[in-house]
């Protein structure tokens, strides 16, 4: 006997909202970066000013290196939970976080090519660019916030290879609550770093996407745990 679909949230269109705001606004930037990043008030008389290149181990790129990596995992964690469940609400909300990250990873690679920077920094640990920056002494050390990754996750907030695997092979309720509680995490260690890139990046579209990330993935934090309480579940520690 198959089980009733449950209703979509009203809370899950607010959420929804947020992120049609981040893509409309994705494609924006992307299209200021390309220009240089035109800066309020420039037009046809104002003379052109040189758009300043980030450097290799800059926040910017750091950013954009780590968030790039950061949201792959989101995008496979969602669709291999929409082929594991037919709830509508949690296929839906997969569905608009693998395309609003994908879209956002898309961009941020797109960044790297402009400036000239490779897409991958031997030795570079992850997050790095949250501690150190010259220029930024003021904010050493604050990839604290974002606390530490556990054992097996590459960055914090990302899942295992155990648990990826656990979420593939779970279907149903339980394929549901894992997915809520994994993507949860995720989005707590996404916050975390784009905060640190709206106060420590340079790029004036990077630093606005980064907001844009905050304000959409707090949006569906609230969200996620509604779900989870509606299937009698709750976040992990």
């Amino acid at each position: 006997m198959s089980r009733p679909v449950r209703p979509v949230p009203r809370t899950y269109w607010v959420a929804g909202t947020a992120v049609l705001l981040a893509l409309l606004f994705a494609a924006a930037a992307t299209v200021a970066a390309a220009n240089g990043g035109g800066s309020p008030g420039s037009g046809p008389s104002a003379p052109a000013a040189a758009p300043r290149t980030p450097g290799l181990r800059s926040p910017d790129a750091g950013f954009a290196r780590d968030m790039a990596v950061h949201h792959q995992q989101a995008v496979e964690m969602s669709f291999v939970v929409r082929d594991r469940t037919q709830d509508e609400a949690v296929r839906t909300l997969a569905y608009d976080i693998a395309n609003t990250q994908a879209n956002q990873r898309g961009m941020l690679l797109g960044w790297l090519d402009l400036w000239g920077l490779p897409k991958v920094v031997a030795g570079e640990p992850p997050m790095s660019w949250m501690g150190t920056s010259g220029g930024h002494g003021g904010h050493a050390g604050h990839g604290a916030g974002a606390g530490a990754a556990r054992p097996g996750a590459l960055m914090p907030g990302m899942a295992t290879k155990e648990e990826l695997d656990q979420l593939g092979a779970a279907s149903g309720r339980d394929a549901e609550v894992l997915f809520l509680q994994l993507m949860t995490d995720h989005h707590k260690g996404g916050v975390a770093m784009a905060e640190g890139c709206a106060q420590l990046c340079e790029t004036p579209v990077e630093r606005a996407l980064a907001q844009g990330m905050v304000d959409a993935q707090r949006s569906e934090l609230t969200l996620m745990a509604d779900m989870l309480r509606q299937r009698g579940a709750a976040p992990r520690g």
